[in-house]
């Protein structure tokens, strides 16, 4: 299990996450945690914030930043929300 930093410059207005650091097991799988904690479906973004407050996968950028001791895949340990 790694922690990832994932970022998103889309959508960018207020009521908006801009980054989290996630659980996760590769960069694909990170980028499919919303920091709200929903994951992505075929169908768009699980849970009830998941429209207008990320983006999608693809437009998500993912770093590696280190090995998490604990928590589980899907976990978000910090989330940045731009409340409005």
């Amino acid at each position: 299990m790694y922690l990832y930093l994932i970022k998103q410059d889309v959508n960018c207005d207020y009521d908006t996450y801009d980054s989290a650091v996630v659980i996760a097991s590769s960069e694909e799988e990170a980028r499919t945690i919303h920091p709200d904690g929903c994951r992505w479906l075929s169908t768009g973004w699980s849970g009830w914030m998941g429209d207008g407050t990320w983006c999608n996968p693809e437009d998500v950028t993912v770093r590696l930043i280190g090995t998490a001791a604990s928590g589980k895949i899907g976990d978000v340990v910090v989330s940045s929300f731009n409340a409005g």
